[in-house]
């Protein structure tokens, strides 16, 4: 399946996979350190960014969009890519990594870990978020970003650090949430979302110290279906990646070196 997607770097591949209603710009801060060792390929999934919509009758779940990004991979002739995710996209690496056809898999914040009580929450912070993008005119959208107080107001449940935010970044990414034509049934779809079957490939799963969505208990469950220490992202929220993109680039850059034969 064609996706829209930003490719940078050289080097093994490295596939960057978005949360829900989010872009691929979303890897923006991190992009440039991770394409000095990785062939980075950052894609907007289907119905997100830029992105066309999953084909007719084809469910936008967690696992359609895995398939897309395995399509996707397909096309352009990567085989066994690296792959990390945030949130949605976390999930999606897990589900890449349970299928074993990629090399490894970091998951950022993973969805799929949630207790009801949980799953309500983020899915009804979500939807509140949405209807405030769709609702606001782009002009307003611009200036809120530009103000301090705004940015705080627009993403603090995402981010622990708005201020890292630049102005267009947030902008952008308010629009594209507003324009996401796959959002609203992807997160209906959440009600039925379950851990994948045990990984085949290698994972390293990491949390958010601060994250507000999928509140950073719900890592000691993905600890347990993982049999690892899940890693601390300190300082850091729901969307690490602009928090501080040296950790966050780190653990990537470390969860993909090459690894003992006894991974494979």
């Amino acid at each position: 399946m064609e996706l829209a997607f930003e490719r940078r770097g050289s080097g093994p591949a490295l596939i960057l996979v978005h949360g829900i209603g989010h872009h691929w710009q979303a890897w923006r801060p991190v992009l440039d350190r991770l394409a000095e060792h990785h062939d980075v390929i950052a894609v907007d999934l289907p119905g997100f960014g830029r992105s066309p919509g999953l084909p007719a009758g084809v469910p936008y779940t967690a696992e359609s969009l895995a398939d897309a990004v395995e399509s996707f991979c397909a096309l352009l002739g990567v085989r066994e890519p690296h792959v990390a995710g945030n949130s949605l996209g976390g999930y999606i690496a897990l589900e890449l990594a349970s299928r074993g056809g990629v090399s490894t898999a970091t998951a950022l914040s993973p969805a799929g870990f949630w207790s009801r009580a949980e799953l309500v929450w983020a899915q009804s912070v979500l939807r509140a978020m949405r209807a405030s993008a769709r609702s606001t005119d782009p002009r307003l959208a611009g200036r809120l970003a530009e103000n301090p107080a705004g940015r705080a107001l627009s993403s603090g449940l995402l981010v622990a650090h708005p201020a890292r935010l630049t102005p267009t970044a947030l902008a952008e990414a308010t629009q594209a949430l507003a324009e996401s034509t796959g959002f609203d049934r992807t997160l209906a779809s959440f009600g039925g979302l379950l851990p994948p079957a045990p990984p085949k490939s290698p994972i390293t799963i990491a949390w958010g110290e601060h994250d507000r969505l999928l509140l950073r208990r719900q890592a000691v469950r993905a600890a347990k279906w993982s049999g690892q220490r899940v890693k601390l992202l300190k300082g850091c929220g729901h969307v690490p990646m602009s928090d501080d993109p040296a950790l966050v680039a780190g653990v990537i850059l470390e969860a993909s070196a090459p690894r003992s034969a006894a991974w494979r």
